[in-house]
C-alpha cells in the first residue's frame, strides 16, 4: 500500500533533490537484491525527496517485468515511508499497465511513464496510452517527455482535465519553448522535474521555467556534492553553480561523451571508484574502459577532497 497519496507525493517530489539508484547485478548478470537494498540504504542516508527504482539509470529497458516489480517491492522495503518511491514503467500500453498494476501492489507511491518501445504515435495515441495507466492504477503518474513521446501542451491538459493522478511532467527533450508553454498553460497542476542528462547542467535554466527539482544521476555516488549542487541552484548562487559545472560536470560530460550509451555505465564507474560496486551493466551497454575508470576515479577524488 502506498505511504503518499497522489497530490502529497508530488509536493514531496517537488521540494527538493531526486535520484534514480542504479540495479546491481552479478558478474552473471543477474539481479543482486541484497547490494540493491544497501545501496538505497546509502541514498537514503542524505536528505533527499525521493527515489525512483527500475528508471532509465536502473536499466529498466534490460529489465524483465518480475525484475521491475521484485526491484521496486526491494525499494519500497528499504524507504520504509521515509521518501515517495515512484516505479518506473514503459513499453507498449498493456505491459506499461500490468507494470502500474504491478507497482502499486508493490507498495510504490507514484509511477514514472517511459516512452513504449520503438513506435512513433499521433497525439491521440500517445494520450490513450497515458490514459490507460492513470486509469489503471491509483497511484501518482509522471509522464516522461522524450524522443518517441511527447506530448503538446494541449494534449497534456486534456489529460489533466481527465486524469487527477497525473500529477508531473518530467522533461528529457530540451525545447525551450515547449516547456513554457506547457508551464503557462498548466502552472502548479503539475510538479516538473528535469530530466535531461547530466540534469545538473541544465538545473539553474530550467529553475526559472519553474521546475523546482531535478533527478541526479551523480548523487548515487557522490551525494555530498549533489545536494550542495542542487542547494546552490535553488539559492541562485551563480558562483557556486558556475564552479560545481566548470570543476566537476563538465569534465564528467566529457567522459560520459567517450562512449556511446555510457549515461548508465558511467554512474556504476561511479559507484566503483568510491568502493560500491553495483556490478557491471546489462548488454548492450558496455562498461567504461580502464582508461576512462581511471579519469573518472582522478575526477571524483578532486572533487570529493574539496568538500572536506
Amino acid at each position: 500500500m502506498a505511504n503518499f497519496d497522489p497530490g502529497t507525493a508530488a509536493a514531496t517530489i517537488g521540494s527538493g533533490l531526486l535520484s534514480f539508484p542504479v540495479t546491481h547485478f552479478r558478474s552473471d548478470f543477474s539481479v543482486n537484491e541484497e547490494a540493491f537494498r544497501q545501496h538505497c540504504d546509502f541514498m537514503l542516508g542524505q536528505a533527499i525527496s525521493g527515489i525512483f527504482p527500475a528508471g532509465g539509470t536502473g536499466e529498466f529497458f534490460s529489465l524483465t517485468p518480475d525484475e521491475v516489480e521484485q526491484i521496486v517491492r526491494a525499494a519500497v522495503g528499504v524507504t520504509a515511508g521515509r521518501v515517495p518511491v515512484i516505479a518506473g514503467c514503459g513499453y507498449g500500453t498493456a505491459i506499461a499497465v500490468d507494470l502500474a498494476q504491478r507497482a502499486e501492489r508493490a507498495g510504490a507511491d507514484a509511477l514514472l511513464l517511459l516512452p513504449a518501445y520503438l513506435v512513433n504515435a499521433k497525439q491521440e495515441g500517445l494520450a490513450a496510452r497515458v490514459e490507460a495507466v492513470c486509469k489503471a492504477t491509483s497511484l501518482g503518474v509522471i509522464v516522461y517527455n522524450r524522443d518517441n513521446a511527447i506530448l503538446k501542451a494541449d494534449t497534456l491538459a486534456r489529460l489533466c482535465e481527465r486524469n487527477p493522478n497525473l500529477v508531473g511532467f518530467k522533461d528529457g527533450v530540451g525545447d525551450i519553448e515547449l516547456m513554457m508553454r506547457i508551464y503557462t498553460r498548466l502552472g502548479d497542476r503539475l510538479t516538473y522535474i528535469g530530466g535531461l542528462p547530466t540534469a545538473e547542467t541544465f538545473a539553474p535554466a530550467y529553475l526559472e521555467m519553474g521546475v523546482t527539482t531535478y533527478s541526479s544521476a551523480i548523487y548515487n555516488f557522490m551525494p555530498e556534492w549533489a545536494l550542495r549542487f542542487y542547494k546552490a541552484v535553488r539559492e541562485r548562487d551563480q558562483a557556486r553553480i558556475l564552479a560545481g559545472l566548470r570543476d566537476f560536470v563538465m569534465p564528467y560530460l566529457a567522459i560520459r561523451n567517450g562512449g556511446t550509451g555510457y549515461a548508465v555505465s558511467i554512474v556504476k564507474a561511479g559507484l566503483n571508484a568510491i568502493g560500491r560496486p553495483a556490478g557491471p551493466v546489462r548488454t548492450p551497454l558496455t562498461d567504461l574502459l580502464p582508461a576512462e575508470q581511471e579519469a573518472l576515479e582522478r575526477l571524483i577524488v578532486a572533487n570529493r577532497a574539496a568538500l572536506a
